[in-house]
């Protein structure tokens, strides 16, 4: 499992979701039980900013919404690559398990789309719109004494790796 690399570039929420339905559906699910979440974006030194932020799933896509001139959007529209992780929830149980997204965004300028995000959405304005296109979904969960960690990226078969508690090696299934 290597770093996302300009060889493996992002496609579309709605390609994600052609090639792996059941885990898109459960990574939407995820996102949408809370309505805040973390995104990890780039300075322009190259360190890492994370901030809140909060993630909506409409017209076969996935969408950043947020203020212009905002850190964030800055940071965007210099280096479009992004890591998003879903809220973890009240407590340590995370039943759903853990969801992260990294990828790239791309701002949205065109009136038309805009207009029908703001008859969906109804978000605060002015605002600025990015599409959240992934490069890499990862969901890690629990089973049984085991961790589960399922691994999307372009072009390349579900992997779903576990990991027991001891000291045994990453078992590939």
């Amino acid at each position: 499992m290597g770093p996302m690399t300009p060889n493996t570039p992002p496609v579309s929420w709605q390609a994600f979701h052609a090639a792996e339905p059941d885990l898109a559906d459960t990574v939407r699910t995820r996102f949408r039980q809370y309505k805040h979440h973390v995104l990890a974006t780039l300075r322009a030194d190259g360190s890492p900013r994370v901030t809140g932020l909060e993630v909506e799933f409409r017209m076969d896509a996935m969408w950043f919404g947020m203020m212009p001139h905002s850190r964030k959007a800055l940071d965007l529209r210099r280096d479009p690559r992004f890591a998003v992780q879903a809220n973890p929830g009240p407590d340590a149980e995370m039943a759903d398990g853990d969801v992260r997204i990294s990828g790239r965004a791309v701002e949205i300028t065109d009136p038309a789309v805009l207009a029908r995000f703001v008859e969906a959405v109804t978000p605060p304005e002015p605002f600025l719109l990015f599409r959240a296109d992934p490069a890499e979904v990862v969901r890690t969960g629990i089973d049984g004494d085991d961790l589960v960690i399922q691994v999307w990226r372009p072009g390349h078969p579900l992997r779903t790796l576990r990991r027991g508690a001891d000291d045994s090696p990453v078992r590939e299934v």
